[in-house]
């Protein structure tokens, strides 16, 4: 599997513009760019669905496993894995949301049972 470069990691780190578009059902048509809080822990991107699993844009994820992310400016073509389930892994996430986003009235939802449970690691295609 193909990682982000040392920069593409530093720059999203940074960034807060990130909108997925996991593919629709034909696997062909992206669907519509959704604005997302994202986090990079140990090199790797990271982003949770708000709503949890019932997040439409998060089915489309899980389930075409492909799309595309607007990010630092930027398009890439995008795989997306099911990153839930690992509590150290978990903890890790958590820490990187409460830094980058502390103050933030949505944080405390974020580290909540439904986004955690919703939680995709995003790997350039």
């Amino acid at each position: 599997m193909k990682k982000w470069t040392k920069e593409q990691i530093t720059e999203f780190s940074r960034a807060d513009d990130m909108h997925v578009s996991p593919f629709y059902e034909d696997g062909k048509t992206y669907g519509t760019p959704t604005w997302i809080w994202s986090v990079v822990v140990d090199g790797d991107l990271y982003v949770r669905a708000y709503n949890g699993q019932q997040s439409r844009w998060y089915q489309s994820a899980m389930t075409q496993g492909a799309g595309q992310i607007k990010f630092a400016g930027q398009t890439f073509e995008t795989i997306y894995t099911d990153a839930s389930g690992d509590a150290i892994l978990d903890q890790k996430i958590n820490a990187a949301y409460s830094s980058k986003y502390q103050g933030s009235p949505y944080l405390s939802p974020m580290l909540a049972k439904g986004p955690v449970s919703a939680t995709v690691k995003i790997s350039p295609k």
